[in-house]
């Protein structure tokens, strides 16, 4: 029986080279940066409201954060 090893690093097996690598990062940075933008949208929004639309829609002031959060990034965060 014969045993073969092999000697090909994981990113020239998967055919990813530098310039892949590159934009997965890029794409990687636009996808935080839009889900930042969410957040602090959604922050600036809750916090414009007063307190009784945050009690309208049962939440308290220092709940806006973790909702903005969740709206963001989900329930992970």
């Amino acid at each position: 029986m014969a045993f073969v090893a092999s000697t090909t690093s994981t990113s020239a097996a998967t055919g990813l080279g530098l310039g892949h690598r590159l934009a997965d990062i890029g794409k990687d940075l636009v996808c935080a940066w839009r889900a930042h933008r969410v957040y602090r949208q959604t922050l600036l929004e809750l916090q414009a409201l007063s307190e009784r639309e945050l009690v309208d829609l049962g939440l308290k002031a220092s709940e806006l954060r973790t909702v903005a959060l969740e709206a963001a990034y989900g329930k992970g965060c």
